[in-house]
């Protein structure tokens, strides 16, 4: 996993770039998350090829209890992905998250930065 480095408003960005899954569960979000923070980051980008497809499953509440965990440690996620395949529920989702600031789905990385 590669950590490329950006800078927003002040605000220090990670993101990661890898050929493999990088999240699996929600401890492995944590444990990137809590690595990252100590790291003096603000925010991560991650890639949607990068985390499990689980993930776009919301029966089984991973993206919920993921998402959650950024929400309470206050870093933004930005997830970089073509979202068009994934369920209406999982588009649904995907709006509401964009509403607030911890969280967000972009289509590419200029827009994540944005």
């Amino acid at each position: 996993m590669e950590i490329i480095d950006h800078t927003k408003n002040n605000k220090k960005i990670a993101e990661l770039n890898s050929d493999t899954i990088i999240i699996y569960t929600a401890q492995d979000a944590l444990d990137l998350l809590g690595n990252l923070y100590y790291q003096g980051y603000d925010m991560i980008i991650l890639y949607a090829k990068n985390i499990s497809s689980a993930f776009y499953d919301l029966k089984n509440g991973l993206a919920g209890e993921i998402l959650q965990k950024f929400s309470n440690y206050r870093m933004q996620l930005s997830i970089i992905g073509d979202f068009n395949n994934t369920s209406s529920s999982f588009q649904a989702f995907m709006r509401e998250s964009n509403k607030g600031n911890h969280v967000n789905f972009s289509e590419s990385l200029c827009q994540a930065l944005t």
